[in-house]
């Protein structure tokens, strides 16, 4: 038996009619369809959950954003609480040449100013400054009491006037600092 190309060649001519028979039985391809375009869904803003309600011990609040910074300039030292690259909230100043310490928070209100620490509170009477942004100043001495009891206060002191937002303030050493700057 020999092996002629001729003896292959109808089942390969078979073969190749039956693709092209099948070939001819595939349709017309469908036109594309028209895709539309995807525009993502706009995504939720995050909302943040309410405050939690304030306790009746205000040493349980939470503490006002901000950092104390400290700092020495001709006048004297300067202790100044708030949110970095923003304007004080809250300053303290030895002024040497007066042996005075001012307390400044920023606002206009002009109703006396309640400090609340935990062993002491005080209201004090405070004048604008006249200085932009708008903030108001009381004076004390070097050795006034406050000023150590805002010190030493555990963990924070309030610092509370009527028509502004009551500041829960660290009890850190810039407080310190500022008043010994001013017994020296």
């Amino acid at each position: 038996m020999s092996l002629t190309p001729a003896r292959f060649a109808p089942p390969r001519l078979a073969v190749v009619a039956t693709l092209l028979v099948l070939a001819g039985c595939v349709g017309n391809p469908a036109p594309p369809r028209a895709v539309a375009p995807t525009v993502a869904a706009p995504r939720p803003v995050p909302v943040a959950p309410p405050p939690a309600p304030l306790t009746a011990d205000w040493r349980d609040w939470p503490v006002t954003p901000g950092d104390w910074t400290y700092r020495v300039d001709t006048r004297g030292s300067i202790a100044l609480f708030g949110v970095p690259g923003a304007d004080a909230l809250l300053t303290l100043r030895c002024d040497r040449q007066t042996n005075t310490v001012y307390l400044s928070r920023q606002g206009q209100a002009r109703g006396p100013l309640t400090l609340r620490t935990s062993t002491l509170a005080r209201s004090v009477t405070v004048q604008p400054t006249g200085a932009a942004p708008a903030y108001v100043a009381t004076a004390l001495t070097p050795r006034d009491g406050i000023l150590d009891a805002m010190a030493f206060s555990r963990g924070r002191f309030l610092v509370e006037q009527a028509g502004m937002p009551t500041l829960v303030v660290p009890a850190w050493a810039e407080v310190g600092r500022v008043t010994e700057d001013c017994r020296r």
